[in-house]
């Protein structure tokens, strides 16, 4: 999405271009709609087999009412704070309803309606891949209000800031398509919420393994399908930098996946399939806002490094700081996410030889790119944190936040929706 800001400043969204651009609008057709099949229903199946039996409804319950909720309130609003002319923080109301978004309007050479659409389908995973941080035992009714204000107060400012022409994007911060943006605000806001809500009753001495890892398997397949369009769509172009984009993407994901699995052998006897999938999520959280600006060697040692230190961040999270982070949202996307906005700032530089990238900005050296990344880094890190926890303390007092022991030992598959995922 590198794009994104200089078309933003360059070219006001009420202004006509000159015309469509018919390779560009389908592809950006396409990839729209693999980023939404990334949520429904890849994310719903990756998330869906590892809970227990008794809570595989609420996941994807969770995931496809989050998808209709965020969808209508993008249009409502959160489309218009994300990407209307505005402050340095916040986008104006002028895009209130998709004002303006008619047929004709396009942004670049796509239709607006597309690109409107199109980082819709990023709005609706980032809450839904908070999900993984209170699986299990928080009310249908407490996550609804959460992911719905969540939003609003956290993903649609972040992204004005980002690529909406907001502060972070002026500074020159390099986000291709949501190191800070998705993962970071999703791996924070989830590690918060499981600090709030506490551990899942049994946590950590009873074990609580997935049920069903041929569902967890498939989802994550989906989810590396999918990701070439939440990585490759944000070249808003059919052109070199998507091409590239999908193809660091991918080397990153295999990386990850290779190094979580052999570092698992050796650390403890056998490879898992859970490690395995869990290791590509996170070289795919880490390529993430580099992919427009790293080289195929770059995403290499991207995805090795990921598998490496989200691996150990899993470990410290749940077995040091005992948070119950019930599916790692935190250690994988948010650290991923960290790691990878950092490391954009050095395998972009176009003086590394072999791992060299696209080049940073005319004058910018690695040093002060990765001041400009720490910035972004350290800023989304804080407000995520302190407006998640205040939105969860919103909706305490609005709703129960967490469902009673009984309830929760029942499942929340019959508590809140009288149905159940398998019969046995």
């Amino acid at each position: 999405m590198k794009k994104i800001v200089t078309l933003l400043a360059l070219i006001p969204i009420n202004v006509f271009a000159e015309g469509v651009n018919g390779a560009n609008t389908a592809w950006i057709l396409t990839s729209t709609a693999l980023v939404l099949f990334m949520t429904l229903p890849g994310l719903a199946l990756f998330y869906g087999g590892l809970v227990r039996a008794k809570n595989i409804l609420s996941v994807l319950m969770q995931c496809f009412s989050i998808a209709g909720i965020v969808s209508i309130l993008w249009l409502v609003a959160g489309y218009s704070i994300a990407f209307s002319e505005g402050g340095a923080y916040f986008g104006d109301l002028s895009k209130f309803m998709f004002s303006g978004v008619v047929e004709d309007s396009l942004i670049g050479d796509i239709p607006e309606s597309l690109f409107a659409l199109f980082q819709m389908t990023f709005a609706i995973i980032t809450p839904a891949l908070i999900v993984g941080g209170f699986a299990e035992r928080m009310k249908f009714s407490a996550v609804l209000l959460f992911s719905a204000i969540w939003l609003l107060v956290v993903y649609a400012p972040i992204t004005h800031w980002v690529w909406g022409g907001g502060w972070l994007g002026k500074m020159g911060l390099l986000d291709f398509a949501g190191g800070t943006v998705v993962h970071i605000t999703a791996g924070v806001g989830a590690l918060v919420a499981a600090m709030v809500l506490g551990v899942r009753r049994g946590f950590p001495q009873k074990p609580m393994p997935p049920h069903n890892m041929t569902m967890t398997i498939t989802g994550a397949g989906m989810l590396w399908v999918g990701w070439f369009g939440f990585n490759g769509g944000s070249a808003l172009a059919a052109n070199g930098d998507a091409a590239m984009a999908i193809l660091v993407t991918h080397i990153s994901a295999a990386a990850g996946a290779m190094t979580w699995m052999f570092y698992e052998w050796i650390k403890f006897g056998k490879p898992t399939a859970l490690g395995t999938v869990t290791g590509m999520v996170a070289g795919l959280g880490t390529i993430t806002p580099a992919s427009g600006f790293v080289g195929p060697a770059g995403a290499l040692v991207m995805g090795i490094a990921a598998g490496i230190i989200c691996f150990n961040a899993v470990i410290i999270i749940k077995q040091k700081f005992r948070i119950d982070d019930s599916l790692d949202v935190f250690p994988v996307h948010g650290v991923g996410g960290i790691l990878g906005t950092m490391l954009a700032g050095v395998f972009a530089s176009s003086g590394l030889g072999l791992f060299s990238g696209q080049g940073l900005a005319q004058g910018v050296s690695i040093t002060s790119q990765i001041g400009v990344q720490a910035i972004g880094v350290i800023t989304t890190v804080i407000y995520t944190a302190v407006a998640s926890y205040i939105i969860l303390k919103v909706v305490g007092l609005i709703t129960d936040l967490r469902l009673s022991e009984e309830q929760e030992q029942q499942g929340l598959d019959i508590v809140s929706h009288e149905e159940k995922g398998y019969d046995l």
